[in-house]
């Protein structure tokens, strides 16, 4: 049996909610400056608000407005993206920042369906960049704003089923605000996602302290971690990865850019190999006596949905001596400045 509880008064009370008690610090709020806004939705895609907090004022300092991101080189752009993993937002981001230079004047359309025209914008980026950005009645679907909404709706039905998740998003509207779209929009989107993020969270959450308690399907039936449905599990897997960590006299690191696509597509990074096999195969003569001495502890990288196990291999070249891999030598003073993968800044560093 489900429950249908109203749309009268839902987003109201999230509205009032938000500004007593919803977040109020974070550096992209209280801006309805859709090149903040939609900075800070890319960022927060599958990563943490205490992770982008810091990459967010960074990137401010170097890219203030669309037109200084627009006009920098892909390599700046990563190298300030460089840690913060899912690195094709930031290759999306760039491709997007110049499209909206050249084909809308820099100024970003004030509508959801024309953002999801642009590289890397999806729906629900979309829908927030719009109703934030420009008040458009336009409902995001994030992964808090989903919890929220099929507890207090009881909605049962699969989310791993597209045209369940559909189903969603029209119930997601149905619940919108109606009047001053200017002003309530933007606080809605604000208030939905602060609940979920805060209150309306995936495990214990805080019922006690939610607007929506007395109309909520899932606390009514004390079955709050029962929702969102959703079956299908991506398989996790596994890859080995072999390392040419190659250093010069001078303290230059032996650096190449990553193809497109691939693993960490147009990073820099030490060369990579499937096997040791190929790595010492590729190693030229002079080097190749170093090879048994400088194995490093394996490094185990945990990507979303795949684990990798990096076999780093270092040695030292005289100078002007290649390794006998594509790349070129990068001096120690220039290489934090590249986009590299978080693992492998951190070995360089270390």
């Amino acid at each position: 049996m489900r429950l249908n509880p109203p749309a009268e008064g839902f987003a109201q009370s999230l509205v009032r909610w938000q500004l007593a008690h919803g977040r109020h610090d974070l550096p992209w709020q209280a801006t309805r400056d859709p090149y903040r806004v939609w900075l800070s939705e890319i960022m927060l895609q599958q990563t943490q608000v205490v992770t982008v907090r810091d990459y967010f004022a960074r990137f401010l300092e170097r890219f203030p407005d669309l037109s200084a991101l627009a006009s920098s080189p892909l390599d700046d752009v990563l190298g300030l993206w460089s840690g913060l993993g899912y690195y094709s937002r930031a290759r999306n981001m760039h491709l997007c920042a110049q499209q909206v230079m050249a084909l809308h004047g820099g100024m970003f359309p004030n509508t959801a369906a024309q953002l999801q025209a642009l590289p890397g914008i999806g729906p629900s980026t979309a829908a927030a960049i719009a109703s934030i950005g420009f008040g458009e009645r336009v409902a995001i679907l994030d992964g808090n704003v989903k919890r929220v909404l099929t507890r207090y709706l009881g909605f049962e039905d699969d989310l791993a089923l597209s045209v369940n998740e559909k189903r969603l998003w029209i119930e997601a509207t149905r619940l919108l605000p109606q009047d001053d779209l200017a002003n309530t929009m933007p606080r809605y989107t604000q208030a939905v996602m602060d609940l979920g993020a805060t209150v309306c969270t995936a495990r214990k959450p805080a019922c006690a302290a939610c607007p929506l308690q007395g109309q909520c399907r899932a606390e009514a039936l004390a079955s709050q971690e029962a929702f969102p449905v959703k079956t299908r599990k991506l398989k996790r897997t596994a890859q080995t990865l072999w390392l040419l960590w190659a250093v010069s006299d001078e303290g230059a690191v032996w650096l190449s850019q990553r193809p497109t696509p691939g693993v960490w597509a147009g990073l820099y990074c030490l060369p990579l190999f499937d096997d040791r096999d190929a790595l010492q195969a590729s190693v030229p003569a002079a080097l190749q006596e170093q090879l048994q001495l400088q194995y490093q502890p394996v490094i185990k990288h945990v990507l979303t949905h795949k684990d990798l196990y990096l076999h780093p291999v270092r040695v030292v070249s005289p100078s002007g001596v290649s390794p006998g891999v594509a790349g070129a030598w990068v001096e120690a003073g220039r290489w934090p400045q590249l986009g590299l993968p978080a693992p492998i800044r951190k070995l360089l560093a270390a």
